[in-house]
């Protein structure tokens, strides 16, 4: 399965889930926003959103700083 994250195609062998990919690139629900296909996607709907050949994932970090 191909998907583009963040402008950036890669390549996965297993359908997978939002979680599950945010999983596998260590990064913390609580710190991002994830943009599936230009759609906002609700925090509650990463374990029930299953991924797709093609889709275009912007995961989006949240910085802190002063």
């Amino acid at each position: 399965m191909e998907l583009t994250i963040n402008g950036r195609k890669k390549t996965y062998q297993d359908k997978m889930t939002v979680q599950q990919l945010l999983q596998l690139s260590n990064i913390s629900p609580e710190r991002v926003v994830i943009e599936l296909n230009f759609s906002i996607l609700s925090p509650n709907m990463h374990d029930k959103t299953e991924l797709k050949h093609g889709d275009a994932i912007e995961l989006i970090q949240f910085v802190g700083g002063g």
